[in-house]
């Protein structure tokens, strides 16, 4: 629920890929943090996904009940749209997937997936590889996989997640990464002029 003057926090897990649930749980350690991030009252979450599972599904409706899905390209549930938009205080979000976006991860074609959805933030996935870019007076935020789940483009991926929080017009982008067995916490943070709007 949007509270007038309280910040809203926004987690956005990346590609979960949990029809191999437990080994991905097993795998990535960050798993905790992410847990606890969900707890602390958050008001959104965005997973984008390959494969969701009911349970899962279930489980992220009771931490937080504004729950936005995007459907990957496994995803066979019909109820998950391809990309969503929502407006979090002063700011416009997109989300996708990312399978559709060719080539994968590309910088160019993300920026014309923004200016498509005229969002301020997009994010996307299918790399399972955080990265984040203020590109085009928006941001582009991929925040790889919390489950830590291989890609098409590598075995190697350090599980992540992101955790936003949006207070006016600007937005702070906490990103939890796993490197070598310990969690790592960068922050990046956005300022929307107040005449900018979404593209």
């Amino acid at each position: 629920m949007l509270v007038p003057g309280k910040i809203q926090h926004i987690i956005c897990t990346g590609n979960l890929c949990i029809k191999i649930v437990v080994y991905m749980f097993s795998r990535s350690s960050i798993w905790p943090c992410l847990v606890t991030e969900l707890q602390r009252h958050l008001e959104y979450v965005a997973p984008n996904l390959c494969y969701m599972i009911v349970e899962v599904h279930d489980y992220f409706k009771t931490l937080c009940p504004d729950l936005h899905i995007t459907r990957g390209e496994y995803d066979e549930d019909s109820r998950y749209p391809e990309n969503k938009t929502l407006t979090i205080g002063q700011f416009k979000l997109g989300i996708c997937h990312g399978h559709q976006v060719i080539p994968w991860g590309d910088l160019d074609s993300l920026a014309m997936v923004q200016r498509q959805l005229d969002v301020d933030i997009l994010v996307t996935g299918h790399t399972h590889q955080f990265k984040a870019y203020k590109h085009e007076g928006g941001v582009v935020i991929n925040p790889g996989s919390a489950t830590g789940a291989y890609s098409s483009f590598t075995y190697d991926v350090n599980p992540s997640f992101v955790l936003m929080d949006i207070d006016g017009l600007r937005v702070v982008v906490y990103v939890y990464e796993l490197i070598d067995g310990e969690v790592k916490v960068d922050k990046i943070d956005f300022k929307k002029t107040a005449t900018a709007s979404a593209h």
